[in-house]
């Protein structure tokens, strides 16, 4: 079988649509008689700058860890700012259709948001192809950007939102991160029997519990602080400006140090709040490759994962979270509702409701002032991922539903895996 997977996103790129497109199809072709062809962008995200090493040719093809990358022309924009951000997602249509014509012998094309812009990509591509056609909804869009402030609701949202069901409507399946997106799209006419969910995991042979990095504590000067860290995407979405007001309130804890590990459009802002501030004890850090953050999550005491307090945000599970459970690091999360359900299962953390900075405070000096409960929490966080959320059991069942769909669109989802 021949899967052609269209993602915006692509490793040496370090986000999470990138992490599970990368994972999944590296699962598929260690099996027999699997070939994958990924079609992408060349790397830039997120400050819209090429990756060292890189062109920006229309093809450049090669094979990683036995996937085809086909990456295309693409128009460097950072992840910030409405206009150029948008023709970015626009130019990738006619670049990833064009890329996409020297994939052969295709049995299912698949495209992944959280930008419909990809998914329609990957529609036109299984037209032309003549291919059953497979959405994976990693987010609700455009709702989502609405949400965030970076776009205002109107004409333009709302023809968005009739494209967005045009391409539920037209794919042999939807493949959702969350039960919640599923019953999103079931409420909004969408059949049930062609949405499946297949939630995020997590390499556990990768995201495992380590010992404390020792070098990394003293080239960071923490030997003798408690860390807290956030690492991942500082965007508009994640609330950071909460974690800076949080670091204030406990600026009189010269044992305490907060970590931002990342890079976004918030950056520069979330800079600059520091600076005002004058506060000692919150750095921000450049992004790191992805085999070094399993250092950074093994170098904190708390792990932080933090939501903008909206409504659309109780039906997602952010990835980082299940990382962090993995490594076996306690997590405090400032969430909604589905990932504080899953936090509470796993028995891996606190939650507290979204952009509380009182409530983030007290349970971080109550979580530190514990550290027997501390440990039990690493350990039962890291189980029940591994119980529940592990990559390649999930690569393995979604891997089943392609090669079902590729022998008949008449496919009827079994519910969730």
């Amino acid at each position: 079988m021949h899967i052609l997977f269209l993602s915006h996103y692509f490793p040496p790129e370090f986000n999470a649509p990138a992490n599970r497109t990368y994972e999944h199809t590296g699962a598929w072709v260690r099996q027999p008689g699997v070939r994958v062809t990924v079609v992408t962008n060349h790397p830039n995200h997120p400050n819209g700058k090429l990756f060292p090493g890189f062109r920006n040719r229309w093809l450049t093809c090669y094979i990683i860890d036995g996937v085809t990358v086909r990456r295309v022309k693409t128009f460097l924009a950072p992840n910030a700012g409405f206009f150029r951000r948008t023709l970015n997602y626009l130019f990738f249509v006619p670049a990833g259709i064009l890329g996409s014509l020297g994939a052969q012998k295709v049995d299912v094309v698949v495209a992944t948001s959280p930008q419909f812009f990809c998914a329609l990509t990957g529609l036109i591509v299984s037209w032309l192809k003549r291919r059953p056609f497979i959405f994976e909804l990693r987010d609700i869009w455009p709702e989502s950007i609405v949400t965030v402030g970076a776009m205002p609701a109107g004409l333009a949202v709302r023809l968005l939102e009739k494209m967005e069901l045009f391409l539920y409507r037209c794919s042999s399946l939807v493949v959702a991160l969350t039960d919640a997106f599923k019953d999103n799209l079931i409420k909004r006419g969408i059949d049930p029997e062609k949405i499946v969910v297949i939630p995020n995991g997590v390499d556990i042979d990768m995201f495992k519990p380590i010992p404390r990095p020792t070098g990394l504590a003293e080239s960071l000067g923490l030997q003798n602080h408690k860390v807290i860290s956030y690492i991942g995407t500082l965007g508009m979405a994640h609330a950071l400006d909460k974690v800076v007001d949080v670091a204030q309130r406990l600026n009189a804890r010269k044992d305490l140090m907060f970590l931002l590990v990342g890079d976004g459009s918030q950056r520069k802002l979330l800079k600059q709040k520091i600076a005002k501030l004058q506060l000692e004890n919150i750095k921000i850090m450049p992004p790191v490759p992805r085999e070094e953050v399993v250092n950074y999550y093994a170098l904190s005491d708390i792990t932080l994962v933090t939501l903008r307090d909206q409504p659309l945000f109780d039906d997602v599970l952010p990835s980082k979270m299940l990382e962090m459970l993995a490594m076996g690091r306690p997590v405090l999360a400032s969430v909604g509702r589905y990932s504080r359900d899953v936090l509470e299962r796993s028995g891996g953390g606190v939650s507290v409701p979204p952009e509380d900075v009182e409530a983030m405070a007290t349970a971080i000096i109550c979580m530190l002032d514990e550290p027997h409960r501390l440990q039990e929490m690493g350990q039962r966080g890291h189980s029940y991922i591994k119980q529940h959320y592990n990559r390649k059991k999930l690569a393995g069942a979604y891997l089943e539903l392609l090669h079902e769909v590729a022998q008949t669109d008449t496919y009827i989802a079994r519910g969730r895996y």
